[in-house]
């Protein structure tokens, strides 16, 4: 999904999105969340960002799932979290809403 190819990402700070097509799945869409060590040393503030990041994601998915609908592909998503500082939850659903939608647009056309 890294090393390029057919995958394409984009930034919303504070995350990165990177995402490809895959071949049908179980599901339509797959989520991978990251947090790096190098910007929180302790797991506690890393796990806390990521159940942040999942929240986000799992309030506004309804509206990238309508657009995959019509794709005939499943999805493979890539949450990158880029800040050295914890954001707040408002702020990180209206970032992701962002995203989601950006990825729906860029499916479409």
């Amino acid at each position: 999904m890294f090393e390029g190819g057919s995958s394409k990402s984009f930034s919303i700070f504070p995350i990165r999105v990177v995402y490809m097509p895959i071949e049908q799945a179980a599901a339509p869409v797959a989520v991978l969340i990251s947090v790096s060590k190098r910007r929180f040393k302790r797991a506690v503030k890393r796990n806390w960002v990521k159940r942040r990041i999942r929240e986000a994601y799992r309030k506004n998915k309804e509206t990238l799932l309508a657009e995959m609908q019509e794709y005939p592909q499943s999805l493979a998503i890539a949450f990158i979290y880029l800040s050295d500082e914890l954001v707040p939850s408002n702020e990180l659903d209206e970032k992701m809403k962002t995203a989601l939608a950006r990825i729906g647009e860029k499916l479409s056309s």
